[in-house]
């Protein structure tokens, strides 16, 4: 292990703009055309939404910017925040009912994008772009005085998009690092484009390979380890992936990096995938591919996913235990995301849950209290949220919203569950729902259209008797689609009070048998 005074890539600035940095801001530009029509209908929405979940602005100071960029809880009760400006701060009186009554404290600087902090023994980890390092206030001074190089077993070589999103430790004291393509079309440094797992000793472990452009990168309520990524080549979509030990994401651009990822114990490369094809039929062929778990449909919602968290409080942020919840930075909101194991691979449903942040939401962190933390920064890529960084709460404010909680697959159909009883003769009607399904082209341009679509006729609609649950019959199910649910026509039995997000998307790769 290397120890320095500073981290070896501390105060390193931006490159001259690339073709790629100007490509990118070319569709940021495009991109940044849609925010002002999106702006008015997530202002309505999000107007509803606040009667359940209520956003609580943080306000601090002038000369702190928090371009967030990853959140730790201290030991002494202080959020940690770091930014994508390498600061990183701890906010005291966090937690209380006004967050304007928080304070600052710069607890370090002159990191790289730090995108990434994770507590252990004594030591805050901050992953940023060329390594994962450790500080610690060995004074109590209130500001961290010792800096270490744990682990810089990847490459830089100084474009602007090779970010490293960092996890959490698990169980194991591990931490994981997702790196970003470089320029995001291609990789000129070691291991970009690939998941590294970080030993407690500061070694790496190649993980997976054939990642894109992650947003976020941690774990579900059993430990299991996902990122996200944004569409582009090889993914149509952005998307929720699980990252498995020797796993492949689907993009290959990353596989120059196998002659060293087998000396240290990586089995050989698996087969490329054929531009052109689908996700599902690429994964019949390709045993190390795991195709995305959830399929996040392209503007409808979202266009940049990123970081996300579980809810882990059991009952503090409402009835959605293990649910994952997961950002968007365009779009400024956030997913709930339901998954659905059917054998060996998860299926997953994903529900619209809250929009209205402030700026492009980033990391995402539960704390202790059950609310959320949401980080946002626009970095310029635009957001719908309009401002250029923001540091948020969300607080749940007792009352529970009429929802579709779940949505699981049944060899014929799919079973819904709500948040409380629906009215059975309006649940019961099949008239009360629409469903079709698409998918997106497996290849290697950038990006694809909803593409294979098919309406599929719901048979019948089953309620139970206690009206929490809706057993449908569909014929037509589509395996390696997203499956569209409309429920425009579903009431709740007591207010006849319409679902507050009428609309779900269903990832399906397996059918129960």
């Amino acid at each position: 292990m290397k120890h320095s005074s500073q981290p070896g890539i501390a105060g390193t600035g931006e490159t001259p703009v690339s073709p790629m940095r100007v490509l990118a801001l070319i569709l940021a530009a495009l991109a940044a055309c849609g925010v002002a029509r999106q702006t008015d209908a997530a202002e309505s929405k999000s107007a509803a939404e606040d009667e359940y979940y209520k956003i609580l602005s943080f306000t601090p100071p002038d000369d702190v910017v928090l371009e967030c960029g990853g959140f730790e809880m201290m030991p002494d009760g202080k959020l940690a925040v770091a930014t994508r400006r390498g600061d990183i701060y701890a906010v005291a009186n966090a937690f209380n009912a006004d967050p304007k009554n928080a304070t600052y404290t710069l607890w370090a600087s002159g990191l790289h994008e730090v995108l990434g902090l994770a507590w252990r023994d004594g030591w805050l980890y901050a992953v940023q772009r060329g390594e994962v390092s450790r500080l610690k206030d060995t004074d109590n001074d209130g500001r961290a005085d010792l800096f270490e190089t744990f682990c810089d077993d990847w490459g830089i070589s100084g474009d602007y998009h090779e970010y490293a999103m960092g996890s959490k430790f698990d169980q194991g004291g591990n931490l994981y690092v997702a790196l970003c393509l470089t320029g995001s079309f291609t990789s000129e440094a070691p291991f970009r484009g690939w998941c590294l797992k970080i030993t407690p000793e500061g070694k790496s472990v190649p993980f997976a390979s054939g990642i894109r452009s992650p947003g976020g990168i941690g774990f579900n309520h059993l430990g299991e380890l996902f990122s996200t990524d944004n569409q582009g080549p090889w993914n149509g979509t952005s998307s929720l992936k699980q990252l498995l030990p020797g796993s492949f994401m689907g993009h290959p651009i990353g596989f120059k990096w196998f002659p060293q990822a087998e000396k240290k114990g990586m089995a050989p490369p698996p087969q490329e995938p054929k531009s052109g094809s689908r996700f599902h039929i690429e994964a019949a062929k390709i045993p190390q591919y795991i195709p995305p778990v959830c399929l996040l449909p392209h503007e409808k919602v979202g266009q940049s996913a990123s970081g996300f968290d579980y809810d882990h409080t059991d009952g503090k942020f409402g009835p959605f235990k293990n649910h994952l919840f997961v950002g968007d930075q365009h779009h400024s909101n956030l997913t709930r995301v339901v998954l659905d194991k059917v054998g060996e691979r998860y299926n997953s449903v994903a529900i619209p849950f809250r929009s209205g942040f402030a700026s492009g939401v980033v990391p995402v962190m539960q704390a202790p209290d059950g609310s959320f933390i949401i980080g946002g920064t626009n970095r310029g890529w635009g957001s719908v949220g309009p401002k250029e960084y923001a540091l948020e709460r969300l607080v749940w404010t007792g009352k529970t919203p009429f929802e579709l909680l779940d949505m699981k697959a049944t060899p014929d159909g799919f079973d819904l569950t709500f948040t409380e009883p629906v009215d059975k003769a309006k649940a019961g009607d099949v008239n009360s729902y629409a469903m079709r399904t698409w998918t997106y082209i497996f290849q290697s341009e950038y990006g694809s259209p909803e593409v294979d679509k098919s309406k599929s006729t719901i048979k019948s609609a089953t309620v139970s008797d206690d009206g929490l649950h809706v057993r449908l019959v569909v014929d037509g199910l589509e395996v390696g689609h997203v499956h569209e649910l409309k429920l425009d026509g579903v009431r709740s039995a007591g207010k006849a009070a319409p679902l507050l997000h009428p609309i779900a998307y269903y990832t399906l790769w397996s059918i129960p048998k």
